[in-house]
């Protein structure tokens, strides 16, 4: 073998490696966000309903996914879904329902990575008015704080009205926002009851205020309410965030499914360490009970339930009369896609 080809065989070796990696840098440089800069809307951010978002925010999972999120806090969900429509948000973290009304609207939107598996709502009536009501027939003319009008506690509510006979207009819904506002409106008496998350639940409840009337805080509570898993709180987009930017929209997904995965985990004293301090409304006991109590209505994994999908609708069915005589027209496989999730699960 000549000089020169020795040469030319060694230089051909040396270059084997770099040929055979080549692949994988491509991939790992395809994988990467497209747009690292993300503005996230949600309504209500210090409720445990969206605790996943919070961790993946404090532990950083974001940041390591590649992305520098901006999460805008909105007093409730209507309020971050008007957000993503207006096009001020990249992205809400809000309720899965906001996806089956938006189609019902003709405006398609997209959940894909799960956060609440169960609703963690609950109505409660102030202490002094619940012996007088028995059930939702007797709720005409009272006033309930929901987060916003529009927003999934008011939609709770106006089911449990519909189950009494009552119309959406036979009780006052109350914007009160979520977490210590909410128990101001009970101790002062601005409303009659509330339809909220906890931990502003719990902490009325261990101060006696309240009595709860219809609660899916736990497993057990939605199944006797929905008939099995609920959807509650997830990541959605419009269509052009899969489209146009799906590595992006991974980043998001595989960040949630991480702080899933923690929380499944976590000690409530781990938890309540990791939240803002504001997140405790001045209790960590009271903040630690509340989320040992709703942390099996927590997504495990960032996926859709079989069968929640269809719990959710006929949900919406039995407090929408407009929804009631879209519903054969709804296609829930276009509210919904499970890629996200599961490709973050092959990474984790």
């Amino acid at each position: 073998m000549t000089k020169l080809l020795r040469l030319r065989r060694r230089a051909i070796l040396a270059a084997v490696p770099a040929l055979v990696a080549a692949p994988a840098i491509v991939h790992a440089q395809g994988s990467k966000p497209e747009k690292s800069k993300v503005v996230l809307a949600v309504g209500g951010k210090s409720a445990l309903y969206y605790l996943s978002l919070t961790i993946a925010e404090r532990k950083g999972f974001f940041k390591d996914a590649g992305l520098d999120v901006e999460i805008n806090d909105f007093q409730g969900g209507s309020k971050s879904l008007e957000a993503l429509i207006g096009g001020s948000a990249d992205v809400t973290a809000g309720a899965y329902e906001h996806t089956i009304r938006m189609q019902q609207r003709g405006q398609p939107i997209k959940g894909f990575a799960l956060i609440g598996r169960g609703m963690q709502i609950s109505i409660a009536v102030r202490k002094d008015l619940a012996a007088k009501i028995k059930g939702p027939a007797d709720i005409k003319g009272l006033k309930f704080g929901v987060t916003a009008p529009g927003s999934s506690t008011h939609m709770l509510l106006l089911s449990w009205a519909a189950k009494g006979g009552l119309k959406g207009s036979d009780v006052v819904a109350v914007g009160v926002g979520a977490g210590a506002s909410v128990v101001a409106a009970i101790e002062n008496k601005s409303v009659d009851g509330v339809s909220q998350t906890d931990p502003a639940l719990t902490m009325l409840e261990d101060k006696g205020l309240i009595e709860i009337k219809v609660d899916t805080r736990t497993t057990k509570g939605n199944q006797e309410v929905f008939g099995g898993p609920f959807p509650a709180a997830c990541l959605y987009a419009q269509p052009s965030l899969f489209s146009k930017t799906p590595n992006t929209a991974q980043a998001l997904a595989t960040a949630i499914v991480r702080a899933d995965e923690w929380l499944q985990m976590a000690s409530p004293a781990e938890v309540a360490n990791t939240v803002p301090e504001g997140y405790l409304l001045g209790d960590r006991a009271i903040y630690e009970k509340s989320f040992a109590g709703v942390r099996e209505t927590i997504s495990p994994d960032g996926l859709m339930p079989a069968g929640a999908q269809e719990n959710c609708l006929n949900f919406l069915v039995g407090a929408d009369p407009k929804l009631a005589a879209d519903k054969d027209k709804i296609k829930l496989a276009d509210t919904w896609t499970n890629e996200f999730a599961q490709h973050a699960k092959k990474r984790s």
